[in-house]
């Protein structure tokens, strides 16, 4: 997992609620440590109060109590780091505001190509027609979209410092990396081999 000295929360950011039901069943049958983290999970349909109590984990002191609003026995413990598995374009990607150290970084699955269909195939050919790429207006720039706002979730104001991780080697290709904000011209490639020191060298360095 990655984190900050002393550990922190996490969003990470899936294209369809498929692959995060996919990765998440994954991650708790292999990397899933009880004692220092707790998973949250983004359900299809989460009522007005559910999603505010997932959101209000990653407040400071995390002190919310989820067995009043999932109906379920759950053992809290003060302190762990919270790892929330959201869907890219969802609920949690955009008008939310978790400052500070409620939130020290944001992992992004895929740059958010949405699926083929009818609609999409129109925007398509009528931009192909006015002799522009159609595949940026139906599916490039719809993706990066989802994932800026995906991204924008880790920095809310001057102060606040954190990671953000694109997981797609599709990422460096020119047409995508284009598409980063100026704030990104610094960023670093890694592999799995290496995430884990490039993330604990930015946290002693910051």
């Amino acid at each position: 997992m990655l984190s900050a000295p002393g550990g922190g929360n996490y969003l990470i950011f899936f294209p369809s609620h498929q692959f995060l039901d996919e990765v998440h069943e994954a991650f708790i049958d292999n990397f899933y440590d009880e004692a220092s983290t707790e998973i949250l999970v983004q359900k299809s349909f989460m009522s007005e109060e559910a999603r505010e109590s997932f959101l209000d984990r990653f407040s400071i002191g995390n002190n919310v109590d989820l067995n009043e609003v999932i109906h379920m026995d759950i053992e809290v413990v003060e302190d762990k780091n919270i790892l929330g598995f959201c869907v890219m374009g969802g609920i949690f990607s955009e008008g939310i505001d978790l400052k500070y150290d409620s939130l020290i970084g944001v992992i992004v699955v895929g740059p958010g190509i949405p699926m083929v269909c009818n609609e999409r195939e129109i925007i398509r050919a009528y931009f192909d027609d006015k002799g522009v790429d159609g595949y940026d207006y139906a599916y490039r720039y719809p993706g990066m979209n989802k994932v800026l706002q995906a991204a924008g979730r880790v920095i809310r104001t001057e102060e606040d410092t954190g990671v953000v991780a694109l997981l797609d080697d599709r990422f460096m290709q020119g047409s995508y990396r284009s598409l980063f904000p100026r704030e990104w011209k610094n960023y670093k490639v890694v592999s799995t081999n290496t995430v884990k020191n490039a993330v604990s060298q930015f946290w002693s360095e910051t």
